[in-house]
């Protein structure tokens, strides 16, 4: 199997395909994980309906599930957002210590706000509409296309 075979190869080369302005993709470089932070976030503001779990376990389930769509996309891609989403975590449990869950929502509300505008803004200059609109799973595939590039910067496979 080639490299170009593998589905995450084909689903980067049709993102890549929306995503070619110069300012477009470095909008997306900060915004993407942006976005994913806050909605970590906001994911770990919902308390547990149950003292057998702790607050954070929804943002937990999502990040694990997430990590596990990776993996199964590319081992070293999925170790990479893995790795992501325990700097994301901890960040969040930081924060959340720090501010309380009403505030740290607030805060992950603004971001996300502010994230999609210059996502949007990224796109108008583009001139093409966002990937996720055509279909929902690029919203996954945004946050791996953003470490995968970093990847390739730093010289490493994915």
């Amino acid at each position: 199997m080639t490299a170009f075979e593998r589905p995450i190869d084909r689903w980067f080369a049709s993102y890549s395909d929306d995503h070619r302005n110069a300012t477009n993709q470095r909008t997306h470089v900060v915004c993407v994980p942006a976005i994913l932070w806050s909605v970590i976030a906001l994911l770990w503001c919902i308390r547990s309906p149950t003292s057998l779990f702790r607050d954070g376990i929804f943002a937990g389930f999502a990040m694990l599930a997430a990590a596990l769509f990776y993996y199964r996309q590319s081992r070293r891609l999925g170790l990479g957002m893995a790795l992501v989403f325990v700097a994301f975590g901890l960040l969040t449990r930081l924060l959340y210590a720090a501010l309380g869950p009403r505030d740290l929502a607030i805060l992950a509300v603004c971001v996300f706000v502010v994230a999609w505008i210059g996502q949007f803004v990224g796109h108008k200059l583009e001139g093409r509409k966002p990937s996720f609109l055509t279909d929902l799973t690029y919203l996954l595939i945004g946050p791996a296309w953003v470490l995968a590039k970093a990847f390739r910067r730093f010289g490493l496979a994915y």
